[in-house]
């Protein structure tokens, strides 16, 4: 029998913290019963409580909703898979529209899908597009989708983990919107509107800025053969960007240029008020979600 360093109770299959290193009974085995140290290193130590996940625990921070969100996202609620997993759902997302696209091409035509999935320069008051653009890629081209997918699966959970699901929705929304926007924009004051702007591209170098400023020395492999620091590739990137612009205008090549810079720049904005707040990163990217709640269980928070 060994007793509980909180209340002293005896208890056959005791519970040892792994950041105090306390042992605890059932009823104070989680962080929050007794008051671990560790709370200390969450990016939200209040998650726990918002979570909904034991509703034994005072909180008087909740409501009566018992979620921060008018929807119910605490274990079992509709949104419970999706905390710790935005990524993959912005990939399924990303998915789901390319798929679309062809059937809105198939069945009304260009004019119609530019309308819907497209930012056009010719119509920016078009606001739905300022989001359906960024889930949209070019019908035409395969390795549009691929490589922005690839960027974000490999980079996107590492920035969820460490800016949570809420604000890596966010940041991928907002780092889209104002990329695209940034394109259209600049075009139009220079008197080169150029083609219509879709893709997530601006979003996925946004994610890639975050992890430049947490940690510039994560080793990446560009072509998946050549490796190298992030920082290096994300210096690279800019300057081939910057380069092809100046001497080929904003959407030389095809490529909104002017888009992945302002995505980029968004990124390491962000990252570096994440990294004056104390985040780090790991040297290795690893994978998966967690089911609901993500990696982090229950207490993981959207």
């Amino acid at each position: 029998m060994v007793q509980c360093d909180l209340c002293g109770a005896d208890e056959n299959l005791p519970y040892k913290c792994h950041r105090c290193g306390g042992t605890y009974c059932a009823t104070h085995r989680l962080p929050e019963n007794h008051s671990c140290v560790g709370l200390g290193d969450w990016n939200d130590p209040k998650g726990v409580f918002d979570s909904g996940f034991d509703d034994s625990v005072a909180n008087p921070g909740s409501s009566s909703t018992g979620s921060r969100l008018p929807i119910d996202t605490g274990p079992g609620g509709p949104l419970a898979y999706f905390r710790g997993n935005v990524t993959y759902l912005v990939l399924a997302l990303m998915a789901v529209t390319f798929l679309s696209q062809f059937v809105v091409l198939a069945t009304f035509g260009p004019r119609v899908h530019n309308a819907v999935f497209t930012l056009d320069p010719a119509n920016p008051e078009y606001v739905w597009t300022w989001v359906t653009s960024i889930f949209a890629h070019s019908p035409g081209s395969l390795f549009h989708i691929v490589f922005n997918g690839i960027v974000i699966y490999f980079f996107g959970p590492l920035v969820e983990r460490k800016a949570g699901s809420r604000n890596f929705l966010l940041l991928f929304l907002a780092s889209g919107v104002l990329a695209g926007l940034s394109q259209v924009g600049l075009g139009l004051l220079l008197g080169q509107p150029g083609n219509p702007v879709l893709g997530a591209s601006g979003a996925a170098l946004a994610i890639m800025g975050v992890l430049t400023v947490l940690n510039p020395q994560l080793r990446v492999l560009l072509f998946f053969f050549i490796p190298m620091p992030l920082w290096l590739l994300t210096i690279g990137f800019a300057v081939f960007s910057v380069f092809v612009m100046v001497g080929g205008g904003l959407g030389a090549g095809g490529i909104a240029h002017m888009a992945h810079l302002t995505g980029l720049l968004i990124g390491l904005a962000y990252g570096e008020r994440l990294r004056r707040q104390g985040t780090s990163l790991p040297n290795q990217i690893q994978f998966g979600g967690g089911g609901p709640g993500g990696p982090g269980g229950p207490g993981r928070r959207f």
